[in-house]
Order: C-alpha cells, then structure tokens, then sequence
C-alpha cells in the first residue's frame, strides 16, 4: 500500500545529529525562589547579642527579639537568561551539554515584621534581592526516537554560579557569591529547514547553604539576617536553543 509521505512530513535535517561537536546559543526566561530555614527565634543565632540592635531603635524589632520571624519569596518575578551552546554527541542517544551564559533575575523577600532598609527612607513591604550569575552547566542530553521533525528529550547535571551582581549599597541580606546546583528538565527539538530549535523546561536546586556567614554592615540592622538558619536556590528557566 502507498502511503503519502506529505502525511508525515518531509524530515529537515537528516545528519544533524550525526555531527560529532555543534555549537549554538540560547534565549530564556528564569524565575528565581528561595527555600529559607528559620530559626524559632533570634536569641537563637550563635552571634546573638541585645546590643546590636539597641543603636537602631526600632521598637517593632526589639519587641519581637523572641518572637517567630519567618520570611519568604513573594510574588516571582521574569528574569533572563542568555547563553552559548556547545553540544558534544557521545553516541545515537546521549549528548555532553555545556552552556555557559548569564541570568539576571529579582527575588521580593518579605518578612512578617517592618523591613527598615538603610537604603531606603522609612519602611519597606519586601526587601529585593538582585542577582546577576555566570552560569556554568555540564549537562547530559538524553534523546528519545525522532518523530520526523520532533524529538523529545530529558537532560541532567550540575551548573555552578557566580553571583556577579554590585549594587555599591551594604545588603539587607548577604548571600554567598557562587553556588553548585543540580539540575533536571526535559524538552523537545524541533528540526526546521536551516535550524534546529530546542524548547526546554529546567530545575535547577542549590546545594548548600547560600547565607553568607557574615552578618550586614554597621549602617543594616542585623536582625533580618539573624532570624535565618539557611537559605537555598530554587531556579525554573524555559529555554530555546538555537542550533
């Protein structure tokens, strides 16, 4: 029986992934969270001591010194992501990824007592965390079949970042500048006449703990930081590689 090949499509690309090395590069959109790990108070802290907050004034602060603070990552905001694709195939099936690049993205952290930034005059609703990475991911490429001129896949690795971002103003809240994540995501290629072009959905969780361990400046009340254990990254990055 004849079967008309226009039914199924023309196939675009037919050695495409028979290239041993390719390069491309990438567009996304990020969004950046944080899981935090609270203390049950602030006395709590190893470095906790009534004087350092005395200076300040802020009676909302002083009386809450044994109180429960928690804080946590309102509203997420759109940031973006640009990056550089070499792709190395091992075999029919798996390729080595690295797609190095820059992210840029906020995280609105609010806290259920007054923020008193130095920065800003008077109170503020949420403190902002702006964050501008190097990004530096090893991934591995798992391709599915074909289907003509689509190709579903799942990728897996680690990225280290480094947070590259000055503001020239002392921090509310210092976190460390670079970070190992471990990240995960599937996708689907999309083979087109001259090109290919990747959609891709990814995960990306911090390992370890990302507070600093030095406390703000003299000119920040250190309490915001103090009311913190830990804190981690969590990033949800939709991609499209041009390849």
């Amino acid at each position: 029986m004849k079967v008309d090949a226009q039914f199924f499509g023309v196939p675009n690309l037919t050695t495409f992934d028979d290239r041993k090395i390719h390069f491309g590069f990438t567009l996304g959109i990020n969004t950046l969270d944080f899981a935090f790990n609270h203390y049950n108070s602030i006395s709590e802290h190893p470095l906790y001591t009534p004087e350092q907050f005395e200076k300040f004034n802020h009676k909302e602060i002083l009386d809450s010194v044994n109180n429960i603070v928690r804080a946590d990552v309102g509203s997420l905001s759109p940031g973006f992501t640009v990056g550089i694709v070499s792709n190395l195939r091992i075999n029919k099936d798996l390729d080595l990824r690295f797609i190095p690049g820059l992210s840029f993205g906020d995280r609105k952290v609010y806290y259920n007592i007054p923020i008193y930034d130095s920065n800003e005059s008077g109170i503020s609703s949420y403190y902002v965390v702006r964050s501008t990475f190097l990004d530096f991911p090893l991934m591995i490429k798992y391709k599915a079949k074909r289907i003509v001129n689509g190709r579903p896949y799942l990728i897996g690795g680690l990225a280290y970042r480094i947070n590259i971002a000055k503001s020239g103003k002392e921090n509310l809240l210092r976190v460390d500048k670079s970070s190992f994540y471990v990240e995960t995501g599937f996708g689907w290629d999309s083979y087109l006449q001259f090109f290919r072009l990747s959609t891709e959905l990814k995960y990306s969780f911090g390992l370890g703990n990302e507070l600093s361990s030095k406390l703000p400046g003299e000119s920040q009340n250190p309490y915001y930081q103090m009311a913190l254990k830990s804190l981690n990254s969590h990033i949800v990055t939709l991609c499209f590689h041009f390849e």
